[in-house]
């Protein structure tokens, strides 16, 4: 079997995504998706990794992939981040890996050694319908704040305005889903104010409201995550860490910017919560680094951001030589959500699964021909060979679809 063309994929709805497809003589596609930087990442993929790729065996996709990271492009090595050509290389790597299932008739979870968990505990990540999957412009137009005017209607799975305006609301919407965990970030609005230096009595008074309000509704019956997007200074994050410990948060993620080990590892020492850290990690020595710092307990890299699933599995198994736990990135795109759960289902160390209910219910199902089952609060992995499924004859017919190739396409 060899590749003979590679295929870029955008959709002008969802215009911060980027699926790639590889066709074979045989028949068979892969599918793989990157996100955010479209245009650069897929003329990166045109211009570097086609060559790399158009030719090969996709058997040998460990070569391959090798190749991409340390050979190609002018041998680039890159930093240990989340850049361009490790965004591209990712998508190619996923999709190699869905064409080594196919062409066996196997699930990727098989190919890693077959299922630890039959289903996966979720979490809910409350953000909106188009979060993460259009481009936008300046820092985030999707911010709110509970000095704007309140919606008077704020319809189900909007979480992102919910968790801002109407917090016990969602989250007894979510515990009649089923859903025990949700992630929040009720204290970024603030650290935009003073660019994470500080935090005033009233602001942090305003930020643990919500936290509150889903405490009074859910009891103890909610796990509550707060994210903080690496946007405080070490000495305000403390302050906040103080604040919040009594009210039983299950994991602290990104309290500050994560290239800095030695406040990082200040902050670790100094909490008494989980600490994760997440997609600003952006390959394995990031993880090899923090993990020896004793800085990360629970490693939520993205599978689209690190180098694919090849750098995946190297992590988790690193994640587990240090006894620490995985709970993958998703909040973008359906691709990468069925990598991850592929990726858990054969990990012991799997904690979590990330997910955006809006997101699953709405347009994973619009593009995919198949998407994962949600079951009291667990998701199941699919079980078809490679990931499980592919982008349906629906979206590949759109109006708004760009299409580039590289090669030639086998359909």
């Amino acid at each position: 079997m060899r590749i003979i063309g590679l295929e870029t994929i955008q959709i002008e709805e969802f215009s911060n995504l980027v699926w790639v497809r590889l066709h074979t003589d045989e028949g068979l596609i892969g599918l793989g998706e990157t996100f955010r930087n479209p245009q650069a990442v897929v003329a990166y993929i045109h211009e570097t990794c086609a060559p790399a790729v158009i030719g090969r065996d996709p058997m040998a996709r460990t070569a391959i992939s090798h190749a991409l990271r340390h050979e190609v492009g002018n041998r680039f090595q890159g930093f240990p981040t989340r850049s361009v050509e490790i965004r591209g290389n990712s998508a190619v790597d996923i999709a190699l890996w869905d064409l080594w299932g196919q062409s066996l008739g196997q699930s990727i979870t098989t190919l890693l050694g077959g299922k630890v968990h039959d289903r996966l505990r979720l979490y809910n990540t409350c953000a909106n319908s188009n979060y993460n999957n259009q481009v936008r412009t300046g820092y985030d137009s999707q911010i709110y704040s509970r000095a704007d005017p309140s919606p008077t209607n704020i319809s189900r799975s909007e979480d992102l305005l919910m968790q801002v305006f109407e917090p016990a609301r969602l989250a007894r919407e979510l515990l009649d889903e089923g859903i025990t965990a949700m992630k929040i970030w009720p204290f970024d609005v603030h650290a935009r104010e003073s660019r994470g230096q500080t935090i005033s009595a009233a602001q942090m008074k305003d930020a643990l409201w919500g936290i509150e309000q889903i405490r009074n509704e859910a009891g103890d019956a909610m796990d509550i995550m707060i994210e903080y997007h690496g946007l405080w200074q070490l000495p305000a994050a403390l302050e906040i860490a103080r604040a919040t410990e009594d009210y039983g948060i299950f994991w602290q993620e990104d309290p500050i910017k994560l290239d800095n080990g030695d406040d990082l590892a200040r902050y670790a020492a100094a909490s008494g919560t989980r600490l994760a850290g997440s997609e600003n990690l952006g390959s394995l020595p990031w993880y090899r680094d923090m993990f020896g710092r004793g800085t990360i307990d629970v490693a939520n890299f993205d599978m689209a951001w690190i180098g694919g699933l090849t750098e995946g599995q190297r992590i988790a198994h690193l994640a587990l030589a240090h006894d620490r736990t995985i709970a993958p990135h998703d909040c973008t795109g359906p691709v990468t959500l069925l990598a991850n759960l592929q990726l858990m289902a054969a990990m012991p160390n799997a904690l979590m699964a990330e997910t955006v209910r809006s997101h699953l219910d709405g347009f994973y199902r619009e593009v995919m021909t198949d998407v994962p089952k949600v079951v009291d609060g667990h998701i199941h992995s699919l079980d078809g060979p490679g990931l499980g499924a592919g982008l349906n004859d629906t979206v590949l017919s759109r109006s708004d679809l760009t299409r580039r190739v590289s090669g030639r396409t086998c359909d």
